[in-house]
């Protein structure tokens, strides 16, 4: 089939029917391209379309609220701490860090605790309000190929589960290609569209514009300026964070033999019956419902954002870095 959008990776025009519905049963057009691999929603949407989505509905729609609560910015502290410990390799006393898709800002909160220059780049208005106003860091209100930063200024980028949601994953890499300095590192994580864990159909989330494999993921940095490092899953193979060096030249888009394949193959693959007979049916639901218990023990004795990771600071981070 002709998609009505072309490859964001390789700009082909080949492309394969993949699924009709989203995770939550509505029509959803997903294709995948027959040349590299790439899966996305056929068409993306406009940009004025994602304009009043992002900044307006998006964490509404999908979480029921327009400021993270307690609980969400506990489970988002947790996670920020996971990421810091993951990263502390990459970074020197005083790095500079974007983050960009920063959500309620809990990873630019607790680096700038640590004596990081960090800022975060969030389009929603009620969570870069909070972020502002609630935990008083620099947060840029809008859109991140509206954010001008002086040229090779920064140590580091991070899009954690920001990129999918961008209407061309590629333009994006090259905008904040040019914020970092020579060999800077560009940390991405996105889920992982080969990925079992989940129930088959509740593989395509209406947000999410592209989805990724570590093949596409690798290439797609390989053609915007930045040389691979490294690629990890995460334990249930649920997510993908892949680790670039700014190169500074890209090579142009080409096949990745088999990638697309590949992922039918796992996709269609991945049966109820298969699912079922796995143990994440069973284990994830359990594991939710003992973090969400979890939560709201740990929130109880606090009553701001700040209180509670300032406590998972002093908890789960180190006093000084390095």
């Amino acid at each position: 089939m002709i998609p009505r959008s072309p490859c964001n990776l390789c700009g082909a025009r080949e492309a394969e029917d993949l699924a009709s519905l989203d995770r939550y049963g509505k029509s959803l057009q997903t294709v995948i391209c027959r040349k590299c691999g790439l899966v996305w929603s056929d068409p993306v949407p406009s940009e004025q379309a994602l304009r009043k989505f992002y900044s307006e509905e998006y964490r509404l729609q999908y979480k029921g609220i327009t400021r993270p609560t307690l609980e969400h910015v506990y489970r988002a502290g947790k996670v920020a701490a996971h990421r810091f410990r993951r990263l502390k390799g990459l970074l020197k006393p005083g790095s500079v860090i974007v983050d960009v898709g920063s959500g309620g800002g809990e990873f630019v909160y607790l680096m700038r605790r640590l004596d990081f220059d960090a800022q975060g780049v969030q389009p929603h208005e009620g969570y870069a309000r909070y972020s502002q106003e609630e935990l008083e860091i620099p947060v840029h209100l809008g859109f991140v190929r509206e954010v001008r930063l002086p040229p090779e200024s920064c140590h580091m980028v991070t899009l954690f589960h920001s990129l999918e949601h961008m209407a061309s994953p590629s333009e994006v890499l090259e905008h904040v290609g040019e914020w970092l300095e020579r060999r800077g590192r560009l940390v991405i994580e996105v889920p992982n569209v080969e990925a079992t864990c989940q129930s088959p159909g509740h593989r395509f989330h209406p947000a999410h514009l592209y989805s990724f494999n570590p093949a596409s993921l690798r290439h797609l940095g390989g053609g915007t300026g930045f040389r691979h490092l490294r690629t990890d899953l995460s334990p249930d193979g649920g997510n993908i964070t892949a680790v670039f060096e700014k190169e500074g030249v890209g090579s142009a888009g080409t096949e990745i033999a088999g990638n697309c394949e590949r992922i039918l193959g796992i996709v269609r693959g991945h049966t109820l019956l298969r699912h079922f007979g796995s143990s994440h049916p069973y284990v994830r639901p359990l594991r939710k419902l003992r973090e969400r218990v979890q939560e709201k023990r740990a929130t109880r004795r606090f009553h701001s954002g700040r209180e509670l990771l300032d406590a998972i600071r002093s908890r789960e981070l180190p006093v000084n870095f390095p």
